[in-house]
């Protein structure tokens, strides 16, 4: 047994002299950097700006220890410099010309500026050149043609950097595979060279301002993207592409015509974008694409006649995963051969003009993310059988025809972020199960035949940052909750009939915070807009994001309403607030100061019975746009000084006002007669009033109501016990 352990100490041993020793001859066979690269690189250094101190790692001649960098063994040459995302800025200094055996230069996602140095061109062994995410300027350097080893450039996101395409480009290469030239200010045609460059691959020209008449490419690629550009005609077949192409994507251009039947025979298509440009016609429905097809966006076209009843061949594993055909003008019914993908995330067929049901077997895409049929004429109600897209996030079905009721099994798509079935005539109550709609984050259901009293099942939505409950038929008082929810930016009961006090409960802290700045007062900007943004996982890395943007000023829409009392104070401490309409309600008391709504760009409280002084604090907040405080009670002189000039009509219908203007000057004593003849009036009016409603409740009863009416103190007797 000794003998044993012995033996077995002495393994270890041996083994860990073995690794010992290779360890440090690998370590001194690691090459020094050459001499002369190391001083190029050097110089390079000192003329950037480092503010991470990322190159603080380039001191000594081993070349493992520099950042960035790949020597070779044994001369110790440098082969390769990759500084990506560093934060490195500054004009590269011509320096880093002179390494003569570089093959790979990537300075991309930095701040480096200036323009392109020249010298590069003196870089003859480069495969490899990354400059994108930078802040360049100028054009494409003229000694790049002597780049004969080139295999990619890309020099996208550098917005200044432009000009035209060099004639060139093409051919100074015979073995360049990718070209990204994206997101920068290149313009005029396309070099006639880039069209029968064989090694071409990859060819991406995104968001610039070329133009010219779209031309079929001559070799087999891989990914072409000519999308925002100003390129015109109709769309090739791209022969030569059939068996390789996998993405197509030339959306928001001028091009024309119809959908060529020749796109079928692409192979090896995964992702086709052809939206926001001019096509139209009908769509073939012998037409149809491999099962490969991933991504399908036709939006924003002038298509017209049926939906195509199979779009892509589908097996258990392959299939469509997105779906756009948004914003043309599709008719008929929605063919249940959809309800076949499989595969399908994101069904998007808004504003078309599609009629008929909602397909009952929608609920069959169980992998659905994304609904969008609005702006339809839809009819019928929504099918039960939605629920099994249990992964649903969004579900937007407004401006339709639709009916019937709310299902209470609809507590089933616990995921939803966004439920919008505005615009429908839609009825009966909330049910109390959506309470289990714990992930909504915004809720339209305005504009529907929608009533009764709102229960606590709202309060469960904790995620809440918009809720529209306006135009339908609610009733009862406002609950306490109203302005409960913590992350809420724009609540609008608007043209109900609430009716008792606006609650003040939960209104003693901010509410209405701004999100899009993390909090931070330093960076607060009105945000203007409610953004969702879901993303559906398409292969592998690739996602596809939607946004849902919901144009509305953060704030509160009470208006045409039956609601009385005064309105709370503490509604007037929410800093936050950017629009208040309390319209057309029976409101009493007087005007709340503004000092502290610094970022209120619209208020409206005319149409109710709100009196006293109006100070000069109303034109305080310096965004106000928009104030109407017209048909009150309001009294007192509103002189120049108070800065109202800019809101004609604001204050108009308030009889015992003086608004003074630059040729119109306010006299008290003129004022407080007025006020004593009003008085006096009325004194005198009241006894005829009532003779001739007395009169008249022989004759009409209607009129009867109309005379009681006049009165502001009898209106809201009457309502409250009608309430």
């Amino acid at each position: 047994m000794i003998k044993i352990a012995d033996f077995t100490l002495f393994f270890i041993f041996f083994i860990f002299f073995v690794s010992s020793s290779s360890l440090l001859l690998a370590q001194s066979q690691l090459p020094n950097i050459d001499p002369q690269d190391k001083a190029s690189l050097l110089i390079f250094r000192v003329s950037i700006h480092d503010l991470n101190r990322s190159l603080s790692t380039w001191y000594g001649s081993s070349c493992s220890n520099w950042t960035g960098l790949a020597c070779q063994n044994p001369t110790g040459k440098v082969l390769s410099l990759t500084l990506s995302g560093l934060n490195l800025s500054g004009q590269i200094h011509p320096s880093l010309c002179e390494l003569s055996s570089l093959q790979s230069l990537d300075l991309s996602h930095n701040n480096f500026s200036g323009n392109i140095p020249s010298c590069f061109g003196s870089l003859r062994n480069l495969r490899t050149l990354n400059l994108s995410r930078n802040s360049f300027v100028g054009s494409i350097p003229g000694t790049f043609v002597s780049l004969k080893e080139l295999r990619e450039v890309v020099l996208s996101e550098n917005r200044d950097l432009g000009g035209v395409i060099p004639h060139w480009f093409g051919s100074f290469s015979m073995i360049l595979e990718r070209v990204d030239l994206s997101f920068c200010s290149f313009l005029g045609e396309l070099p006639e060279s880039l069209l029968y460059l064989k090694s071409l691959k990859y060819l991406n020209l995104e968001s610039n301002n070329l133009t010219g008449t779209l031309r079929d490419f001559q070799q087999p690629l891989v990914v072409l993207n000519l999308a925002s550009n100003r390129f015109s005609g109709t769309l090739p077949c791209f022969y030569a592409s059939r068996p390789s192409l996998s993405v197509l994507n030339l959306a928001e251009n001028s091009l024309v015509g119809g959908l060529p039947s020749c796109l079928g025979s692409l192979e090896e298509l995964s992702h086709l974008n052809l939206s926001f440009n001019g096509f139209n016609y009908e769509i073939s429905p012998r037409f149809m694409f491999s099962e490969k097809l991933v991504m399908l966006d036709l939006s924003h076209n002038g298509f017209s006649g049926r939906l195509p009843s199979r779009i892509s061949e589908t097996t258990e594993k392959l299939g469509l995963v997105l779906l756009d055909l948004s914003h043309n003008r599709f008719s008929g019914d929605i063919p249940l051969r959809i309800t076949e993908l499989k595969s399908l995330q994101a069904l998007r067929l808004s504003h078309n003009l599609l009629t008929g049901d909602i397909p009952a077997r929608i609920g069959n895409l169980t992998y659905l993310q994304v609904i969008d049929l609005s702006h339809n004429a839809l009819t019928g109600s929504i099918p039960l059988n939605i629920v099994g897209c249990f992964q649903l996030l969004a579900l937007m079905i407004s401006n339709n025809n639709l009916s019937g009721e709310i299902q209470p099994e609809l507590d089933a798509l616990d995921s939803l972020k966004i439920l919008d079935i505005s615009h429908n005539q839609i009825s009966g109550e909330i049910p109390l199960t959506l309470a289990g709609l714990k992930s909504l984050e915004i809720v339209d259901i305005s504009s529907n035949n929608l009533s009764g009293n709102l229960n606590e099942a709202i309060t469960k939505w904790s995620n809440l940052k918009y809720l529209s409950l306006a135009r339908n038929k609610f009733s009862g008082t406002l609950p306490s909750w109203l302005f409960k929810f913590d992350k809420i930016q724009m609540i609008d009961y608007s043209s109900n009939r609430f009716s008792w006090f606006i609650p003040d409960d939960n209104l003693n802290s901010t509410r209405f915070k701004d999100f899009q700045t993390g909090g931070d007062e330093r960076f607060a900007e009105p945000p203007g807009k409610v953004e969702i943004k879901i993303s559906a996982a398409v292969v592998a890395k690739d996602e596809l994001s939607f946004s849902y943007n919901l144009l509305s000023m953060v704030g509160i829409d009470l208006s045409d309403n039956l609601l009385h009392g005064e309105i709370p104070e503490a509604l007037f401490r929410q800093k936050n607030i950017e629009y208040l309409n309390l319209s057309y309600n029976f409101l009493e008391g007087q005007l709340p100061r503004l000092e502290k709504l610094p970022r209120l760009k619209a208020l409206d409280l005319s149409h109710n019975s709100l009196s006293g002084q109006v100070t000069g604090n109303i034109s305080a907040p310096p965004g106000l746009t928009l104030l109407n405080l017209s048909h009150n009670c309001f009294s007192g002189i509103i002189t120049e000084k108070e800065g109202l000039g800019k809101f004609p009509g604001a204050l108009a219908g308030n009889p015992e006002l003086c608004v003074e203007s630059p040729g119109s000057k306010c006299d008290p004593a003129n004022i407080d007669a007025s006020q004593e003849e009003i008085y006096q009036n009325e004194l005198v009016e009241g006894p005829i009033s009532i003779w001739i409603f007395c009169l008249s409740a022989f004759i009409s009863f209607d009129f009867g109501v109309l005379g009681i009416f006049c009165s502001a103190r009898a209106r809201s007797y009457i309502l409250q016990t009608k309430a």
